[in-house]
């Protein structure tokens, strides 16, 4: 159960920063395209530190 807190935790500290994102971009034409690339960066490198934490903690093929 220990392994689900950081992933957890992270996932408040990304949803956080997809927040300020969404809030803070400056008003223009182009700002539906930037709120959205920065909300896919977030979500896409918390994806991939899930997943690298995941299976480090979980692996396949585990060493008999």
């Amino acid at each position: 159960m220990a392994s689900v807190i950081p992933v957890i935790f992270i996932l408040v500290i990304v949803l956080g920063l997809m927040a300020c994102g969404f809030l803070f971009v400056p008003k223009g034409p182009n700002q539906t395209t930037i709120r959205t690339a920065i909300m896919l960066t977030f979500a896409s490198c918390y994806l991939m530190w899930m997943v690298t934490y995941m299976a480090q903690l979980h692996p396949l093929i585990s060493k008999s």
